[in-house]
């Protein structure tokens, strides 16, 4: 036997041996509590309250394993150690962490015993390490107090998040959620496969950097794999770390592409040796970042394969706040969403984790651009010596393991470290203390990133202008990459989105409540009140209600119950993000990218995502498929008030043509036809397609349109010249019927009689709609499916919505 997986069943214990429970690991200490009833479920009313005991504790997990023969080099295989923590191998300490993003490789040889071992982990509260970490630092290093209710977070190299956010939870969890497994050194093992591609014009070399680690020199065999060639190289080894190099010679490669835009071709690399066989997917490709000098200063596109590629898509953060509560078949689902959505790119933000293997997989699949952060987000850090080995050697693991996938196209220094130096007084006070302090981090991580992949992109800070640019990037319009907050925490309207021209916008968004159906998991029909200290508990934006409200006001009537506010409130995020992308793609090649803010929850929470906590597709994600589709039609009002301007953007590599019908809607719902035209458009441009007189259009009518296009795509959509709350809207008459539609599917028959602004159907039972949050005009059908997410017994029960109905009686 050469390895034991100790992943499984541990036993959990507070340090004072006052509670006792088992432990799953890979797992997390909160929920190995609740799952035991020691604690409440920490996402339900205000729990979250009653659990902040559990992370200023001590805790330790232990199990049992029977070695046989422990002669030889044995080693421990860790990884996800969360995080300020002591492994003992039968009492004898093995190994020190304090590291979440690091691999660690002890070795345990002296501290095993023939027979039964045994193993324990004993973790030290975030909480109380972060703050004697503060205690000893030469001088005080903010963090954002408005986002962190528990302290010091910026001490630990951990999930930043895991200390509370404006959008998640304060738990500051604990646990191992990666792998554990006791391993015997034979001959070498393999530390990292590292690979790098040379494009030419007779095809690609794969450049393959295997490194072994030996206790002693000697000959080993090794095995190169790909695409039908296997390799046998006869090794001479050094003791402790060598590296051996292959080239693989392909010819005719077949090239990966981002999603929509060409096949994600992927070739399986093979590398052996007795002991061991790692597997990686190889995606061939070109990736460059355009950063040229032109007329409005310098350009942030990406070219993948020789093509300027438009990036659609939103911000990822951890798919759950406590580990054990989310699965890789949950994030896969999360990831398939956005790809269906029509997204092309995911920022991993720098607050989370760098994730697993099989998420980075699994994008590489789904054509999945990845804009990668490294984990630092919206506070200060240290700069001491023993803070900056510890980042140095956290960067050479993630890179080394994560730099051969595809789908990661960018490396991004941090997120906002720049703009924190003006939010905090120390730094107000003493900025070169403070700045010198970022640079040397920013250094290092630089360092270490270009050290394993010199030929990797690079991108300091996010928002940034441009390489050792430490200006404020957030709202510039020339160049690099902005995040547009204005909106949202300035209470500006959504028109104010077209105020900014970005280059590329990596952050912007707008909140809304989660799903009714997300609501009821948490909060009791007494909570059904905006105002209640349940909701107002799972709002962690300081006057995130009052601005959702007060929007809501400025635009819509008054809705007439709990149920239509929340539903009102997702209608208006999905105006307000299609306002900005609308906008923004119509500047193409000015702005090459649109990332919103956010795509995915941790917890049942009041947030910018379009995805409700549990996967359920809110209004602004099906919206969010129709305005990131390749070809889209928009409506622009010009910046005077007096025309409209239709838009049409393509982003793919064909020649179009593009049919748009324009129709004016009565509030009664009859519908007229306007204008049509035939539109050609050039491949990967935006054109204005026609610009129209407000003069036009009759006051109290709307604007609609519908087109198709010549590769199939097509779409709808429709224009209010003024706000919502002054149309005088007439009575929608909606009706539905549902019936069975095969394979646990159902349909679902929607008719108007009357205009039904953004149809939203809904249901307790989480599932997916073929459509949703669409218009119907008077004596307009359309037949929607359901798909549950899990084989129903019954009919679900449906609900529906629409911008009439939700509205308040005069």
């Amino acid at each position: 036997m050469t390895v034991i997986d100790l992943s499984g069943s541990w036993q959990l214990a507070s340090a004072d041996g006052e509670h006792r429970a088992t432990m799953p690991i890979p797992g997390d200490v909160h929920t190995a509590l609740r799952s035991a009833g020691i604690i409440p479920d920490p996402y339900f009313g205000r729990n979250e309250d009653a659990v902040q005991w559990v992370a200023h504790a001590d805790w330790i997990i232990e199990r049992r394993f029977v070695l046989d023969d422990p002669d030889g080099n044995w080693y421990l295989d860790i990884t996800y150690l969360d995080t300020v923590a002591i492994v003992f191998v039968n009492d004898v300490p093995v190994l020190s962490a304090d590291n979440c993003f690091r691999r660690y490789r002890p070795d345990v040889s002296s501290a095993l015993r023939p027979g039964e071992n045994t193993i324990r982990i004993h973790f030290h509260s975030n909480i109380v390490a972060g703050a004697d970490r503060q205690a000893h630092q030469p001088f005080y290093v903010p963090y954002s107090t408005a986002n962190c209710p528990i302290p010091n977070g910026n001490m630990l190299r951990k999930p930043q998040c895991h200390f509370g956010w404006d959008w998640n939870i304060a738990l500051a969890p604990l646990g191992l959620y990666g792998a554990i497994a006791l391993r015997k050194l034979e001959t070498a093992r393999i530390e990292h496969v590292v690979t790098t591609q040379r494009h030419h014009k007779d095809g690609v070399e794969l450049h393959v950097a295997l490194t072994l680690y030996a206790g002693e020199p000697g000959i080993l065999p090794v095995h190169f794999s790909l695409d039908g060639e296997r390799v046998r190289l006869d090794c001479g080894i050094d003791a402790r770390a060598t590296t051996i190099h292959h080239v693989f010679e392909i010819e005719n490669p077949r090239l990966w592409w981002p999603a929509g835009s060409g096949e994600q071709a992927l070739y399986e690399l093979v590398v052996e040796i007795p002991a061991e066989t790692v597997v990686r997917q190889i995606g061939l490709r070109t990736v460059e970042l355009l950063t040229d000098p032109d007329e409005a200063g310098s350009r942030f596109a990406f070219r993948i394969n020789d093509r300027e590629i438009f990036c659609r898509g939103a911000n990822w953060i951890p798919a759950d706040a406590l580990f054990s509560q989310t699965s890789p078949e949950k994030t896969g689902d999360l990831l398939r969403s956005a790809v269906d959505a029509n997204m092309n790119m995911i920022r991993v933000w720098g607050g989370g984790f760098y994730e697993q293997d099989w998420f980075y997989d699994l994008c590489n699949r789904l054509g999945l651009m990845i804009w990668q952060d490294f984990q630092f987000a919206c506070n200060l850090y240290p700069s001491t010596p023993d803070f900056l080995e510890n980042v140095e050697a956290e960067v050479d693991d993630q890179v080394r393991r994560l730099i051969s996938h595809p789908s990661i196209v960018i490396w991004c220094g941090d997120n906002e470290l720049v703009g924190a130096l003006t939010w905090f007084p120390e730094s107000r006070g003493n900025r070169d203390r403070y700045l010198v302090s970022y640079d040397r981090l920013n250094r290092t991580v630089e360092q270490a990133l270009k050290r394993v992949a010199p030929e990797a992109i690079w991108w300091p800070s996010s928002p940034a202008s441009g390489y050792l640019d430490y200006g404020d990037a957030w709202h510039a319009d020339g160049s690099g990459d902005m995040h547009y907050w204005s909106v949202w925490h300035e209470n500006k309207p959504f028109s104010d989105y077209r105020s900014v021209r970005p280059r590329f916008c990596s952050e912007f968004g707008f909140q809304s409540y989660t799903s009714l159906p997300v609501i009821e998991t948490y909060a009791a029909q007494k909570d059904m009140n905006i105002a209640s200290p349940v909701m107002e508990h799972h709002q962690k934006n300081a006057g995130g209600n009052e601005r959702i409200a007060g929007t809501m006001f400025r635009n819509f009537r008054f809705p007439k119950d709990f149920a239509n506010f929340v539903y009102l409130s997702q209608v208006q995020q999905g105006l307000a993000i299609r306002t900005a992308v609308d906008y923004w793609r119509s500047l193409k090649p000015h702005c090459m990218g649109t990332l919103y803010w956010q795509l995915n929850d941790t917890w049942p929470v009041a947030s910018w995502s379009s995805l409700d906590y549990g996967g359920s597709w809110k209004v602004l994600h099906y919206m969010a498929r129709r305005f990131f589709q390749p070809v889209a039609v928009a409506a622009i009002p010009s910046e005077d008030g007096k025309s409209v301007r239709i838009s049409l953007v393509n982003d793919t590599p064909e020649d179009l043509t593009v049919t748009i019908n324009l129709s004016l809607l009565t509030l009664n719902g009859e519908r007229s036809p306007l204008q049509s035209i035939e539109a050609v458009c050039t491949p990967d441009v935006a054109v204005a397609a026609l610009t129209l007189p407000v003069s036009d259009i009759p006051e109290g009518l709307i604007l609609a349109w519908s087109f198709t296009v010549s590769n199939g795509m097509g779409g709808e959509g429709h224009h209010v010249l003024g706000t919502y709350k002054a149309l005088e809207l007439e009575p929608s008459g909606l009706e539905f019927s549902v019936s069975p539609a095969g394979d646990g599917a159902f349909d679902l028959l929607v008719q108007a009689r009357g205009l039904a602004l953004f149809v939203l159907i809904e249901s307790v039972t989480p599932g997916r709609y073929s459509d949703n949050a669409f218009d119907l005009a008077a004596g307009e059908s359309r037949r929607i499916t359901f798909t549950p997410a899990a084989p129903v017994g019954a009919v679900p029960q449906f609900r529906i919505y629409d911008l009439y109905s939700c509205q308040a009686a005069g």
